[in-house]
């Protein structure tokens, strides 16, 4: 893929036949040492910076699940509870609930998943539109999810399943070969995420919104191919403020931390 307007080209194109632009030799061709290359997904910075945020707040709910049980911490960290969001009007839960697991098994298993998919969607639709979709699709599924499930729930599949949307909506954009093959795996996923979501404890709630959130913005939004510098100026402030309105709910979560009154 082309590094500056994400075309498909060949591994032996050294200039893209559509942009003209240089095109520098395949990251297994510049590290030969590298045993497992290819086996493992090259996670961009945006992903790792998530993972790392879903990873230190895992720590803190975990040290305080001792002292005040596991579902009062998550809820005091921001997890989604339908009416802390509609009564107290605490709409910052739709945003912070993406960044809280709930035990090892589920952090891991979402850790890994935005580990490979993080990794593709920026590929293809580039940082900017990553963080909108993610962003977007995690409001979206917990906002669906405080409409049809009011309990407590949490955790980054509702974004991670926004991104299977991307993949989905980019399959039904390119109408290539490759862009229906890609379709038709990210739908599979999409049945197997839904099937495994009939299980108790998963909020199929807000996998069902956050995948249509993540092919809505994914559609409207394209791909960087062909685009122009005034739409790719939009895409960097629109993932600005989704930045900002993140860390603008955690200081939410901050300032309306309950008083050692209400945990008990």
């Amino acid at each position: 893929m082309c590094p500056n307007c994400r075309a498909f080209i060949t591994t032996s194109d050294r200039v893209c036949p559509y942009c003209n632009e240089h095109v520098g030799p395949r990251y297994v061709e510049r590290q030969p040492d590298l045993k497992i290359g290819g086996l493992i997904p090259q996670a961009q910075f945006t992903t790792v910076l998530i993972l790392l945020i879903n990873a230190g707040l895992f720590i803190a709910t975990e040290w305080l699940s001792g002292s005040m049980g596991p579902n009062i911490a998550l809820w005091a960290f921001g997890g989604k509870f339908g009416p802390s969001i509609w009564q107290e009007h605490q709409w910052w839960r739709l945003v912070t609930a993406g960044f809280l697991h709930g035990g090892m098994m589920h952090i891991l298993m979402n850790s890994w998943a935005l580990f490979q998919l993080g990794a593709q969607v920026e590929e293809l639709f580039g940082t900017a539109r990553y963080l909108a979709i993610y962003f977007c699709s995690t409001v979206g599924g917990f906002y669906l999810s405080a409409k049809m499930n009011p309990g407590l729930s949490i955790g980054s599949s509702a974004g991670i399943a926004g991104l299977i949307g991307a993949m989905i909506a980019f399959g039904v954009i390119n109408r290539s070969t490759v862009g229906r093959m890609i379709r038709n795996f990210y739908l599979q996923s999409v049945v197997y995420m839904i099937a495994i979501g009939l299980l108790p404890g998963i909020d199929n709630w807000a996998h069902l919104g956050g995948i249509t959130a993540g092919f809505v913005v994914a559609y409207l939004a394209g791909t960087p191919i062909h685009s122009t510098r005034p739409k790719e100026a939009m895409w960097r402030v629109l993932a600005t403020a989704c930045v900002l309105v993140t860390a603008f709910c955690f200081f939410m979560v901050y300032t309306h931390y309950p008083s050692p009154d209400q945990l008990r």
